[in-house]
């Protein structure tokens, strides 16, 4: 059976060690790690090791709904390369430097029983769904801000 893979990217304007802190660590991941304003993760732990467990735990700001993210890494490569298994699917995250920034790009295992495309006929939205894409059970949004805020002035 072959599996469906979706990659999501996005370009941030940092040094590597920098965009890979805001990937790795929890307090850090909690300032991004949110579908949309009305949504929030309220705890996250990380052992970066391979074998090592994720979690995390987002909820709508109301209180309606929460879920639980969490799996296992199976390789780790310092400010390179994260794969992890969520489940029965895998996970690549990778952090390419370049001359304008650090190239995040996490390809996964698309779900096979619930997957849902959206479409938009405004580009303006499909620009904005791109760098804030909601994974399956996963969010991947655009680190930026969070680096930007910390950068020094």
């Amino acid at each position: 059976m072959h599996t469906m893979k979706i990659s999501v990217e996005t370009l941030v304007n940092a040094p590597v060690d920098r965009v890979w802190n805001a990937y790795t660590t929890p307090e850090d991941i909690k300032q991004w790690n949110a579908a949309s304003d009305d949504w929030h993760t309220t705890k996250v732990t990380v052992d970066l090791r391979v074998g090592g467990a994720f979690s995390s735990r987002m909820e709508a700001r109301d209180g309606s709904f929460g879920f639980d993210f969490a799996g296992t890494y199976t390789k780790v490569v310092p400010n390179k390369l994260i794969e992890y298994t969520f489940g029965d699917r895998h996970c690549v995250v990778e952090f390419t430097p370049g001359p304008k920034g650090v190239m995040v790009r996490v390809t996964f295992d698309a779900e096979t029983t619930h997957f849902q495309v959206l479409s938009s006929g405004d580009q303006q939205d499909r620009r904005y769904h791109r760098k804030r894409c909601v994974v399956p059970q996963q969010v991947f949004l655009d680190v930026r801000a969070r680096v930007a805020a910390s950068a020094p002035a």
